[in-house]
């Protein structure tokens, strides 16, 4: 792998290569965009993609047929509709039949129900395209939910705008059903609980159990999920997943590895109920020789590790033994790797052998670049804060911009390191190689770190040098404001840094330019600035700014202009006019 190379998704133009973390989001968002958008001209207008003159013929890449074939109303019909995920038009031909006296078969009706329910009895991703395209804004509740949910939602939250409500079609169609079978009351309860109507599901599985119907491991796995919302104290909501489990028995249900990641998952919200329990989940699982996921992990280390008030524990360790060994596949919607609970916990050791498990297989796919990127942040913050320089600018080196692209707070604690490791001189290329080029050279929080530590101590002269082209370019982004950017304002600390800088370097001049700012601001030079520019001029051999000096300090009321004047007739040769 490259270590200079960004990303493998954005290779395929290198004018949008990204800068920073922002751009990478922003970059991958519109590339995104671009499929959805061509997606859409496939699906809307695919009389223009009639033609197959690929050889050999490929069907999966062909656009898909999604315009009903079956002419009429009848059942065959809206089978067809359902299959092309057409809510309202199957709602409306399912309504058409029932009005003309035409038996719908069960099977039918509960394809309908799933339908209903998967989309909360809203439109389908293409029927709300459809929607848009001609201008007729529906009702907030009547939105579809995605089949893929986004990560930044709560988990076991239902997506917004997809609600369930009150008498819809799907509870309509349910109550007019001549007959019922467990399939139609499980449908509904996964509905329920999915579209955030968990009382309404609890009701429905007490009538399920009335109608002597048996659930299946799904709908099981769905209620035990939903207990946090349905139960206010911790104790209560672990007894109501045992009532779940001991039916699951009691039915002959096998359950599965959903079945315990979803137990885990409502334990995350009981406490300390939720820690004691845990490990007892885990050794049912073994018992029933089920291997653990990802999410499985995630819940468990969640639980032990959520607070920095919570004791230490060896479980983590437990936990990257196992991981360190398999290779996962995707089996549950919450499996993730567990990256920020080792370095919150500031343990290098533990940082690495997760690193080594992400490596293992393709399990580094349980993050994308988003996550990946915050993964890579902390445990560089971590590298910074617990490993020797060359260790850390080993992995700088290897992880820029190919794994991650550093933040502000990265750019913090790599300058820090520098500090702590006394290696002060590569200041500059971390200046130029990295806060420019990330687009941070307006970031206040590094400028003033930067300058801090550059005009802290006296350097070699080679290194002064540097230092002063720095702080030139520190000064081109206050005084220069791009498009719509305004410039950085000065303070009067940076103004005294960059003041300093430049009369360390012998640029008098420079210097000077910098000594009159203070009276724009209304600011007052430090003493060890004025001093320094004194000894600078006095370098220089330039008796004009030494007198320049002491007036500046007599015009702003400063105790030390008497010395500085002083300290001028003493180590300057000066004319009559100038004394």
């Amino acid at each position: 792998q490259d270590p200079t190379a960004a990303h493998y998704m954005f290779q395929d133009d290198p004018f949008l290569m990204p800068r920073n973390a922002a751009n990478s989001r922003l970059f991958a968002l519109s590339k995104e965009s671009g499929r959805n958008a061509a997606r859409y001209i496939i699906k809307h207008f695919p009389q223009y993609f009639d033609k197959t003159f690929a050889e050999p013929d490929i069907p999966c890449l062909m656009p898909e047929t999604l315009t009903p074939q079956i002419v009429g109303v009848s059942e065959e019909a809206l089978k067809e509709h359902i299959c092309l995920r057409r809510v309202k038009e199957s709602v409306d031909l399912f309504d058409q039949l029932v009005q003309a006296g035409t038996p719908v078969s069960l099977e039918t009706t509960n394809s309908l129900l799933d339908l209903l329910c998967f989309f909360g009895d809203g439109e389908s991703t293409l029927e709300k395209e459809e929607e848009g395209k001609e201008g007729v804004e529906e009702a907030e509740g009547n939105t579809s939910e995605q089949k893929a949910p986004k990560r930044q939602l709560p988990r076991g939250s239902p997506s917004p705008g997809a609600r369930w409500r009150e008498d819809n079609n799907a509870e309509r169609i349910f109550k007019i059903m001549p007959e019922r079978n467990a399939h139609s009351y499980c449908t509904m309860i996964r509905g329920m609980v999915k579209h955030g109507a968990p009382a309404k599901a609890y009701d429905m599985y007490i009538d399920l159990l009335n109608e002597r119907h048996k659930a299946d491991v799904h709908t099981f796995n769905a209620l035990i999920a939903a207990v946090p919302q349905l139960k206010d104290r911790f104790l209560e909501r672990w007894e109501l997943a045992k009532v779940f489990l001991n039916h699951m028995a009691q039915q002959g249900v096998q359950p599965n590895l959903l079945t315990f990641n979803a137990v885990l998952k409502t334990l995350r919200k009981c406490g300390g109920v939720g820690r004691s329990m845990s490990l007892l989940v885990i050794k049912e699982m073994e018992e029933l020789d089920i291997e653990p996921s990802l999410a499985t992990y995630d819940h468990l280390l969640a639980m032990f590790y959520r607070g920095v008030h919570l004791p230490s524990s060896g479980i983590i360790s437990e936990v990257l033994d196992d991981v360190e060994r398999r290779s996962f596949t995707a089996q549950d919607p919450d499996d993730a790797l567990a990256g920020p609970q080792c370095c919150e916990l500031k343990d290098i050791r533990l940082a690495y052998r997760l690193n080594s498990a992400m490596e293992t297989g393709d399990n580094w796919k349980f993050l994308d670049l988003e996550q990946l990127n915050t993964y890579w942040s902390k445990f560089f913050s971590l590298l910074c804060m617990m490993e020797q320089i060359d260790v850390v600018l080993k992995w700088y080196k290897e992880m820029s911009p190919s794994l991650f692209y550093p933040s502000p707070r990265n750019i913090l604690d790599l300058l820090q390191a520098l500090d702590a490791a006394n290696h002060l001189d590569m200041l500059p290329s971390v200046w130029e190689a990295d806060m420019k080029q990330l687009g941070f050279s307006r970031r206040p929080e590094l400028l003033d770190e930067l300058l801090a530590l550059m005009s802290r101590d006296q350097h070699p002269q080679e290194v002064q040098l540097a230092f002063a082209t720095c702080a030139e370019d520190i000064r081109a982004v206050h005084e220069q404001a791009g498009r719509d950017q305004a410039p950085v304002q000065w303070t009067g600390s940076t103004l005294g840094q960059v003041a300093l800088l430049f009369s360390r370097a012998g640029r008098t001049q420079d210097a000077w330019h910098m000594m009159e700012h203070f009276q724009h601001i209304n600011r007052i030079p430090s003493e060890q600035v004025m001093e320094e520019f004194l000894t600078c001029a006095k370098q220089a051999s330039a008796p004009e700014e030494a007198i320049k000096l002491v007036k500046l300090a007599a015009s702003l009321g400063l105790p030390s202009s008497q010395r500085l004047k002083s300290r001028t007739e003493k180590e300057f040769e000066l004319s009559e006019e100038q004394k």
